[in-house]
């Protein structure tokens, strides 16, 4: 008789354990479940919170041209940013032709000294492909070269999307017209940008592979 009331209380007793049992289980699994949905939540936000690496890309120089800017000191991209446009340009070996054409036509000064300016800078390249007697001419005819240079130069500040489809009246107070789109750009649909957005203390720069000829 008492082994059979031994046997019933166990039973009794087990099972009033086993709600608690199954309880702290359900707690535990709840628990996990909470941590691992804030662990997985946590890693989501950490991956939405990091910014894209090219969201910036459209405000760095491009072109095929811009592989042989030096990487560093005065000519690099950084070093002409801390020049006014003249010295920048003249820290850079491929725009030794315009820097001569420049000092020849007694602009250093002028373009220095202008805020806010857009320069389309002809490269070394660029200017061989006139016959060299011509260069030569236009060279030593201040009156004429420099109306050339300044047909370059526009009196604000130009972004890439600003080229896209332009026109722009120039410091020689003709126009010049910009389009394209990308890394990809013209102007007066005969000079292609060979590397964009350059920027110097007082202007942004685009090397072109053409020099522009003012239509009068």
């Amino acid at each position: 008789m008492q082994t059979r009331v031994r046997r019933i209380a166990v039973v009794v007793a087990t099972a009033a354990m086993l709600p608690l049992a199954l309880t702290a289980c359900s707690d535990s699994d709840s628990k996990d479940k909470a941590s691992g949905s804030a662990s997985s939540a946590a890693s989501k936000g950490s991956d939405m919170a990091s910014p894209s690496d090219d969201m910036n890309s459209t405000d760095e120089p491009f072109g095929s041209a811009c592989s042989s800017v030096p990487k560093d000191g005065a000519g690099s991209f950084d070093g002409m940013a801390k020049d006014p446009v003249a010295t920048a340009a003249s820290n850079n070996p491929a725009l030794s032709t315009l820097v001569t054409a420049v000092k020849k036509a007694g602009l250093v000064d002028t373009l220095n000294n202008a805020k806010n300016i857009t320069v389309f800078a002809p490269t070394n390249d660029a200017f061989s492909k006139i016959p060299k007697a011509d260069l030569d001419k236009v060279l030593n005819d201040k009156a004429q070269l420099t109306k050339i240079l300044t047909y370059h130069v526009v009196g604000q500040k130009l972004a890439p999307k600003d080229l896209e489809k332009g026109s722009f009246e120039t410091l020689e107070k003709s126009k010049l017209t910009t389009a394209g789109s990308g890394e990809s750009y013209k102007v007066n649909d005969t000079a292609n940008v060979v590397c964009g957005n350059v920027k110097t203390a007082n202007a942004n720069v685009y090397i072109i592979d053409t020099v522009l000829m003012p239509k009068s």
